[in-house]
């Protein structure tokens, strides 16, 4: 096998509990985003474009539709011969097999994936943040740092900084001390959850770890304070672009909004760094005379009849003539119905919201107290005149003129 510089190991195992009937079905990388992508895309097409043509998706929870999706790699120039994408799901070997117990057993599962390769620098991903990074620079930066761990961190505000794991550094980028959820941060360097390892160290600090019964299996949790106790270099990678974390439906909701504000670099078609999906081939979206649409994002294979304001539309939605939508994600094959108002709401693949029926609201109408993005899951039929109010998660279709 071909000796490669780097190979990437994407993780995309994780149920995504806080997304709702949005995952009840699907892995969370394979939730659908900004009209004509999945979330996965993103770190795939980084890799892309960060010259990284080596890339393992580890995968566990509701794996098929992402298994399907992923394929063979070549939306994002990843079928090769040598390397390209992978797909690493638990399996039983001679000692036995489990499922990933944490980040951390996820990767050391598939350590003889990695040394295969031999490579000299391993990236660690997550398949659940929307962002535009180039890994290659990260990687020049741990080169030349000589560290055994580089990590890539935000610097959020110092209220933000509470929720997330902190980076505690010296003036010159070496981390002395970490930190999860500090209720007192001393810094503001958030860890983002992507990391760059020297092989051999990640392989020594990994089986370390297995072998420690009372470990918790994870990078933020075990193997991170336990190179930093044991002295090891580890310095931060700073990232100051667009990066979001869409683990749960207020994110989600927000992180596509933010493509229709022009003030944020998420131009996904920029030919410079492309974000690249499987979705081709569709024929192009049809806008009647009667539509209004205004700041919105609209994919092929849409026909707009209705009225249409800073929302997104996937792939073969409809929305008919009379019907709203407004401040809302309609993922693939969805019908909005004449009369139909849908407001701060994702409408999950598939559903139909009869004529009528009201969904979501705006939260100066409802009050911020009890306001909250609706989501209908997949596959469901909101009943003609049903109305559902601000921040439900419907999990059943609805009748004809129910309240909920």
């Amino acid at each position: 096998m071909k000796k490669k510089k780097s190979v990437a190991m994407l993780l995309a195992g994780g149920q995504g509990s806080r997304l709702g009937v949005l995952t009840s079905r699907i892995a969370k990388p394979a939730v659908p985003f900004g009209g004509k992508y999945r979330i996965i895309d993103f770190p795939l097409s980084n890799c892309t474009n960060s010259g990284i043509d080596t890339v393992g998706i580890l995968t566990q929870y509701k794996p098929l539709e992402l298994n399907d999706y992923v394929g063979s790699g070549k939306p994002w120039d990843l079928d090769r011969l040598e390397g390209g994408v992978h797909i690493l799901p638990p399996y039983q070997g001679q000692k036995g097999g489990d499922w990933y117990k944490g980040t951390a057993n996820a990767i050391y599962q598939n350590l003889e994936f990695i040394k295969r390769y031999d490579p000299e620098n391993v990236v660690i991903l997550s398949g659940d943040h929307i962002y535009k990074m180039d890994y290659s620079q990260m990687m020049r930066q741990h080169v030349e740092s000589g560290a055994a761990c580089t990590i890539a961190v935000l610097d959020v505000s110092l209220e933000e900084a509470t929720r997330f794991g902190i980076m505690n550094t010296n003036p010159d980028g070496t981390i002395y001390e970490f930190e999860e959820k500090p209720a007192h941060p001393k810094s503001t360097l958030a860890s983002m959850g992507i990391y760059v390892f020297s092989a051999d160290k990640l392989e020594k600090y990994l089986t370390e770890d297995e072998q420690n019964p009372n470990s918790s299996n994870d990078f933020g949790k075990d193997i991170i304070p336990a190179m930093l106790a044991a002295g090891e270099k580890m310095m931060v990678y700073r990232f100051d672009d667009y990066w979001k974390d869409v683990g749960t439906v207020e994110s989600l909701w927000d992180a596509n909004l933010d493509l229709l504000n022009p003030k944020l670099n998420l131009n996904l078609a920029d030919p410079n760094w492309r974000i690249y999906s499987r979705v081709h081939g569709l024929p192009p979206q049809y806008i009647s005379e009667y539509a209004e649409v205004e700041n919105s994002l609209v994919t092929d294979g849409c026909t707009v009849g209705g009225k249409l304001d800073y929302s997104i539309l996937f792939e073969n939605v409809t929305v008919e003539e009379g019907a709203t939508v407004e401040y809302s994600l309609i993922m693939p094959g969805a019908v909005i119905k004449k009369g139909a108002a849908v407001r701060y709401s994702i409408v999950a693949e598939n559903v139909t919201v009869e004529e009528g029926a009201e969904i979501g609201a705006d939260p100066a109408v409802v009050g911020a107290d009890g306001w909250g993005i609706t989501v209908i899951g997949n596959d469901l039929t909101v009943g003609k005149n049903a109305k559902v109010s601000a921040n439900k998660m419907i999990t059943d279709s609805v009748k004809e003129g129910e309240q909920l």
